[in-house]
């Protein structure tokens, strides 16, 4: 190794699974010239990682340069295909564990973990070149053959579990559709102690009637072209709308008064289930634009319709398929037009299309 050129990483030495590996922090604009991907064309039991995902890479760049000053990242994961030696620090008390981390630059850097970091990295400097600058940590392997990459890989992606999105919803301070749903869920009368704010889904024995994020997806169809530039006004304003809807669903009022169990009510009805409560919203955007004393007439009619599943006359082929609960985009909008219809509401061209061909279809059977 003498006389070749190398690159040099100071480093943190450790032990897994009783061989070496490094830790080390590098500065952002060498991630993209040392880091290299397998061949896309390889067949994928010869390469040591997933094919790059190229649409989400834009969407990663975007995210770090939307936030420059809060975008954060986990270490990026590689393994090196090369010589490497490891020169300990001295005069250090750990001085056996901190040192540089020397790498022939004839090596291979492989990377087990983190592709589409490393592809949204060099997508975001272009757009601003002074992160180059800024730092990502690296835990360096050595590498041992393309079938311990491929273990790796399998390894380091094994436990790897995506947060709901109730959670993602309830931690995300940047989203502000997301903020404005907490704050209707703390400002709402009836919403108070039912929201589950963690889980995706509901348990059988949940005292909980909704999710974050079928409130989320709720809001957002009740907010969709409208001015939320207030959050204080607007959280208020869909509050009131929401506790307005649930005095005329009497399920709803008898699970808040612990007369009726959520779970019975959620295996029963359809409205507290997401489709049903983004057509509640949808229908909202239509109320919430005429003069608050008129919604409590408008909204009325509620209390007349027929929610519960065994109701296939009304539901199937809108928001049940085979008497399973969907919330496909084509099943909402169906639900919304049933909701619409049964409140007098007119339909929207585009809805009367969708509401022609159900009913066709219906007729056809």
């Amino acid at each position: 190794m003498n006389g070749a050129f190398e690159y040099v990483f100071p480093s943190i030495k450790g032990i897994q699974s009783g061989h070496e590996y490094f830790v080390s922090m590098c500065p952002l604009r060498l991630i993209p010239k040392i880091f290299l991907f397998d061949d896309d064309e390889l067949n994928p039991e010869l390469r040591a990682q997933r094919t790059l995902n190229k649409g989400r890479v834009p969407e990663i760049a975007e995210y770090i340069l939307g936030n420059l000053q809060s975008y954060t990242f986990s270490a990026i994961t590689a393994s090196i295909d090369g010589d490497v030696r490891f020169v300990p620090a001295t005069g250090t008390t750990h001085g056996s564990l901190l040192g540089t981390l020397h790498v022939n630059m004839q090596s291979r850097f492989i990377i087990n973990d983190g592709q589409h970091r490393r592809a949204a990295i060099e997508l975001a400097l272009k757009s601003e070149p002074r992160l180059g600058d800024e730092t990502i940590a690296v835990v360096f392997f050595v590498d041992r053959g393309l079938e311990r990459c491929q273990q790796m890989f399998a390894d380091l992606n094994r436990y790897a579990i995506r947060p709901s999105r109730s959670l993602g919803l309830l931690y995300d301070h940047r989203d502000q559709r997301s903020q404005l749903t907490k704050l209707i869920v703390l400002k709402s009368k009836f919403f108070c102690d039912m929201v589950e704010m963690e889980r995706n889904t509901l348990s059988e024995r949940s005292r909980k009637l909704f999710t974050l994020s079928a409130i989320y997806s709720a809001n957002s169809a009740l907010l969709d072209g409208m001015d939320t530039s207030n959050t204080d006004e607007t959280a208020q304003l869909c509050a009131d709308y929401w506790d307005t809807v649930s005095a005329h669903i009497e399920e709803w009022q008898r699970v808040k008064e612990s007369v009726l169990s959520a779970g019975d009510v959620r295996r029963d009805f359809i409205h507290s289930h997401s489709v049903a409560l983004q057509a509640i919203g949808a229908v909202g955007n239509h109320v919430l634009r005429q003069p608050k004393t008129r919604w409590n007439d408008m909204l009325k009619p509620l209390r007349t319709l027929d929610w519960s599943r065994a109701n296939a006359h009304t539901w199937e082929g809108r928001a049940m398929v085979a008497g399973t609960i969907s919330k496909a985009s084509n099943n909402v909008a169906l639900t919304i037009n049933q909701l619409k219809k049964h409140l007098h509401i007119p339909l929207g061209p585009d809805e009367q299309r969708t509401e022609d061909a159900f009913l066709r279809g219906q007729h056809g059977k």
